[in-house]
């Protein structure tokens, strides 16, 4: 029969080897899922005519989800669009007034230079002269008018067709589209009420691939690379737990203070970093906010 001090021996050995068997089966690390969201605003003024983006309800990339009034935007696109028709007239009006011109002011020219050369012969009176150096310059007063006419029409052109581009851009942005393929987390409106720009119409968030953001302190730090397999354990109700495989897609550069609810290891470091686990989320199991254990 083992002797006292035997049997102290033997506790000591077997309460080592349980305190060993703890440590071992410590996380490294504790973190909480999280998630990029994507608010999606209204990009242009008008009522809501039609709106599908219900809480949980999945969404492809550029689908459409809803429908701002546009009537208002459609009338000035058509006013503008025959302001552009009379304006693109009137400059090739002022374009055959500008030919006509033209000619009678060479015309009127060479009949300046003939009428010269006739006074200088003598053939010619000194009021012809004058008259046809006045027609001569009126018609060139009168080229330079029609030019500075054609350019402020031209002008007039371009300023429609970039006010009609304008509105153009503001129709396309009156159909809401989803700029990524997630899960509705949030609406914010309903069809029928009346939205600004820039106002919240719901929430989304691509939710197939989630994020554990987690704490390491200095001496781990030397383990984690990024890249690097890690394992993620979560709680799947009761006493039973779920490991996931991760990938370490993101390593702080900078050290912070130990936050609040986090616990590390070594919870005597103040200091901490921050990594990034990227985690497959397959049916959805994995929620935002949801905690779980990492072990590198």
């Amino acid at each position: 029969m083992p002797s006292r001090s035997d049997q102290v021996v033997a506790m000591l050995v077997a309460l080592t080897a349980l305190s060993a068997c703890r440590d071992k089966n410590q996380p490294d690390a504790y973190g909480n899922f999280e998630t990029t969201e994507v608010v999606v605003s209204a990009e242009t003024s008008g009522q809501l005519l039609w709106f599908k983006a219900d809480e949980g309800q999945p969404l492809a990339h550029d689908q459409l989800v809803g429908v701002i009034d546009t009537t208002q935007l459609a009338l000035q696109q058509r006013q503008l669009a025959a302001q552009r028709a009379a304006a693109t007239s009137h400059v090739t009006e002022v374009g055959q007034q500008l030919d006509a011109l033209r000619v009678q002011y060479e015309i009127a020219g060479r009949n300046y230079e003939r009428i010269k050369r006739l006074i200088a012969d003598q053939a010619a009176t000194a009021q012809q002269l004058d008259q046809a150096e006045r027609d001569y310059k009126v018609l060139g007063e009168q080229i330079q008018a029609a030019e500075a006419q054609q350019r402020s029409v031209a002008e007039d052109v371009k300023s429609t067709d970039a006010r009609r581009a304008q509105i153009s851009q503001q129709l396309a942005k009156s159909r809401i589209t989803s700029p990524v393929a997630g899960t509705v987390l949030a609406r914010y409106t309903d069809r029928g009420e009346f939205v600004q720009p820039g106002q919240p119409l719901y929430k989304i968030a691509n939710l197939d691939s989630m994020i554990l953001r987690a704490y390491v302190n200095e001496t781990q730090l030397a383990r984690v690379k990024l890249g690097a397999p890690v394992n993620v354990s979560i709680d799947t109700g009761g006493k039973s737990r779920r490991t996931l495989a991760g990938i370490i897609s993101w390593v702080s550069p900078e050290a912070e203070f130990t936050p609040t609810p986090i616990q590390t290891r070594d919870e005597r470091k103040d200091l901490v970093y921050a990594v990034k686990v990227r985690v497959a989320n397959p049916g959805g199991i994995v929620k935002i906010g949801m905690p779980a254990d990492v072990r590198f």
